[in-house]
């Protein structure tokens, strides 16, 4: 299936969605993270919009996550970029102080991973607390979440309600979700720091 014509954006679910505001956003020399690296496919596009001159922190619980991301950052010559952490993202106020521009959350398990070993509700605001302090002003933090696994509804329900809580004249914060799809899907939670 084709792009969309709009400036040739993809608009087929949330990870495409996530992926076209940080080509929006993220600018060479940029400080940047993934939170959640899973194969590394968003640690690997963060790589390449930062260039040699930004850096990426790459964040996961799971040796095998950090192991395909880091094979992906070689693939494409991208490894010198990023620095890779063995750590749950609730840690990563610990690893970073540097003001970032973007950061990304994608959440649930690792796919072809073990499907018990999923991000949970207070690891995952506890991160998403640390990277608000973080985020440089008119910096994004985008968040995809899922739904069809268990735990995932009470991680969604949580993220829900912290994000409804930020002050509107600090942050605008959107959810979009595809209307045509099923409930299940994935969708995006995007926070913009004012």
């Amino acid at each position: 299936m084709p792009a969309s014509p709009l400036n040739n954006l993809d608009l087929r679910g949330a990870v495409p969605l996530c992926h076209a505001f940080l080509r929006q956003i993220v600018r060479k020399g940029d400080r940047v993270l993934d939170a959640t690296c899973g194969n590394g496919n968003d640690t690997l596009l963060l790589a390449q919009l930062v260039g040699g001159g930004g850096m990426v922190w790459g964040f996961d619980l799971q040796q095998e996550a950090i192991a395909a991301t880091d094979s992906l950052l070689r693939l494409h010559g991208c490894r010198g970029q990023v620095e890779l952490l063995h750590a749950g993202h609730e840690e990563l106020a610990t690893h970073i102080s540097e003001p970032l521009r973007a950061v990304v959350f994608n959440l649930g398990y690792l796919p072809g991973g073990d499907k018990g070993v999923v991000t949970r509700p207070e690891s995952t605001i506890s991160a998403l607390k640390q990277a608000l302090e973080l985020l440089l002003p008119g910096g994004l933090l985008l968040i995809v979440l899922y739904t069809g696994h268990p735990g995932a509804l009470e991680e969604c329900g949580a993220i829900k309600q912290w994000a409804a809580s930020l002050s509107p004249k600090s942050f605008h914060v959107w959810r979009s979700r595809q209307l045509n799809r099923p409930e299940t899907a994935p969708y995006l939670v995007l926070v913009e720091k004012a």
